[in-house]
């Protein structure tokens, strides 16, 4: 098995610069105009154009105003002040600023794209940390 994450966005360029710069993703490949593979995380990464107000699945349309799902990316770094500061510089909104948790410290944020993210810097214990209580 393998792991494919599919990124709808409005501008597949505008959307190739944020997550280029934000997370150090290199493209891969171009598919047309419409369609990008990314490269440098575990799994792939494709950015596919989706107009808004299309009709994805589920039946509803597409927007890019931000919008909660119960799906997102939690993104594991090594310096989350530096994570923070370069996907802002890169066109994120910072929803939560860095919290203390007992398995790290974690920020939320969101894509200029209206998808949700957090990025998340374990300390040495991670989640184990959460079976001491």
């Amino acid at each position: 098995m393998a792991l494919l994450l599919n990124i709808d966005v409005p501008d597949i360029e505008a959307a190739v610069r944020f997550y280029t710069s934000a997370f150090g993703l290199k493209v891969a490949r171009r598919f047309g105009d419409d369609f990008v593979e990314l490269t440098g995380w575990p799994a792939t990464v494709y950015l596919l154009t989706k107009r808004a107000g299309t009709v994805g699945a589920g039946a509803e349309p597409r927007r890019y105003s931000r919008h909660w799902t119960p799906l997102h990316l939690d993104v594991v770094v090594d310096d989350l002040d530096a994570a923070v500061a370069r996907a802002i510089e890169a066109g994120a909104a910072l929803e939560a600023p860095a919290k203390d948790t007992p398995y790290g410290r974690i920020a939320m944020l969101g894509d200029p794209f209206g998808h949700g993210f957090c990025l998340l810097q374990f300390n040495d214990k991670g989640y184990d940390a959460l079976l001491e209580s």
